[in-house]
């Protein structure tokens, strides 16, 4: 029996560094799963769109399909625009959605990676104050999950981590660079991005940190996310909740 398709479903961005990242990341999400089937669409700005692929599968002869939205927190682009694009799937289409990615263990261990990356180690983490910049949102529940994921990250052992956001909340970035550099026992500041691809958000995140001592990478096609895919994948065929199509 065929396994659904799994659908991954990001923004989108003019800045073409954010499709490739995107498709990076599920090309090594899809070579996790040999033999699944994992598709890509775009919200706005990239192609393909999301009705173009949920068309082309069902002219296919699919019939399920997992809507796996590339979000970290549930604000208005999963509450909002992806049910209502999703709504509008051919009627031959069983269309699983799954769970946002954030909060995830996995997402803090994608994190720990991009900073070892840039050059900290396990021994710094006593002495070195984060920044866990995301890029924003007016949703209450979205900014309170980015506070419990910086919540999370420090109990991993860091000295002390803050979170700032791109947009729409505050702190900006640079504030939380400013505010960390008073805090006891903080020796170096760094900048985690908590994003997934480039754009124009994450690099006012990297403005910001002009002043920090160390500038993480983007999350990316890590293996902690691509297999986080995965996770939320094989959760959506666990529970098995169809959105329901317009009439």
């Amino acid at each position: 029996m065929n396994r659904p398709v799994l659908l991954v479903i990001a923004h989108g961005s003019r800045d073409p560094r954010h499709a490739a990242t995107v498709q990076a990341l599920v090309r090594r999400a899809g070579a996790l799963r040999p033999g699944a089937r994992v598709e890509t669409a775009f919200l706005d700005f990239n192609l393909p769109s999301v009705t173009g692929v949920l068309d082309r599968l069902a002219a296919e002869g699919i019939r399920d399909v997992v809507a796996l939205p590339l979000l970290l927190t549930r604000a208005f682009h999963a509450k909002a625009d992806v049910p209502a694009v999703l709504r509008q799937a051919p009627p031959s289409l069983r269309i699983h959605q799954a769970e946002v990615l954030g909060p995830s263990p996995l997402l803090i261990a994608a994190v720990e990676r991009r900073l070892y990356e840039a050059g900290l180690t396990p021994g710094d983490k006593s002495t070195t104050g984060v920044v866990l910049a995301s890029a924003g949102s007016t949703d209450p529940e979205a900014i309170a999950v980015i506070a419990e994921t910086a919540r999370e990250l420090r109990r991993t052992g860091w000295c002390s981590v803050r979170p700032a956001f791109a947009s729409a909340s505050l702190p900006r970035t640079e504030d939380a660079v400013r505010a960390l550099r008073g805090d006891s026992g903080v020796r170096r500041v760094v900048v985690a991005p908590y994003v997934i691809a480039p754009g124009r958000l994450p690099d006012r995140i990297a403005a910001g940190a002009a002043d920090a001592d160390v500038l993480a990478d983007v999350l990316g096609p890590s293996p902690e996310l691509a297999r986080l895919l995965l996770e939320r994948y094989d959760g959506a065929l666990a529970t098995r909740v169809a959105v329901a199509h317009s009439a």
